[in-house]
């Protein structure tokens, strides 16, 4: 499967492996209940402000490679390598939440994590 940018595809090589990740409704609202974000803009708002833990990136990359058709637990995620290792994370994270939210959740990730 390629990724498809007009769907809020990405395409992220982790653990040996390439996959596409997007971020669907359902995912969404997963990652709002992850969050205790009450809605959409709460969580758009919250990934502006640019402060991404480790726990986030997982949660972030695992909705996302759920949303994408792989059927990979977080604890799998979580074992996964990625080249650049932290920047790798942030920088699917990032790209992921840009296809999803625009370009600005991009480069205010960049911003406040700089590496």
């Amino acid at each position: 499967m390629s990724a498809n940018t007009h769907r809020g595809d990405v395409s992220a090589h982790l653990g040996g492996k390439t996959y596409v990740l997007r971020l669907t409704l359902g995912a969404l609202a997963q990652m709002e209940s992850a969050f205790g974000a009450t809605d959409l803009v709460a969580l758009a708002s919250r990934f502006e402000q640019g402060r991404l833990s480790a726990r986030d990136l997982l949660v972030i990359i695992g909705l996302g490679l759920r949303g994408g058709g792989a059927a990979i637990a977080d604890e799998e995620v979580a074992a996964m390598s990625v080249e650049g290792g932290l920047q790798g994370y942030v920088r699917i994270a990032a790209d992921l939440l840009a296809a999803t939210f625009g370009a600005d959740a991009s480069r205010e990730s960049e911003a406040a994590n700089p590496i």
